[in-house]
């Protein structure tokens, strides 16, 4: 399951982002989303769990919890539709 973790502080980093999801399940990848022209982070980022179970255990103990002065915003990253 893929969750988006919305409202990180500019300076949090992608080790730090998985050493926050860890704790609840095993993280299978996890990105910091930036900006393609300054290389900095946009505020948000993405964390990829395996068991489905494990994901919605970090989303409930996450949200809301405040991180470098930010209330972390988590929820289950939905997919886009490409155009084709």
């Amino acid at each position: 399951m893929k969750l988006l973790v919305r409202n990180l502080d500019r300076s949090t980093t992608e080790e730090e982002l998985r050493a926050l999801c860890e704790p609840h399940g095993v993280v299978q990848h996890c990105t910091i989303v930036k900006d393609a022209e300054t290389g900095l982070s946009k505020g948000f980022g993405f964390v990829d769990m395996p068991k489905r179970g494990n994901a919605k255990g970090a989303m409930r103990a996450l949200n809301r919890m405040e991180l470098a002065g930010s209330k972390l915003r988590v929820k289950e990253a939905i997919d886009k539709p490409r155009d084709e």
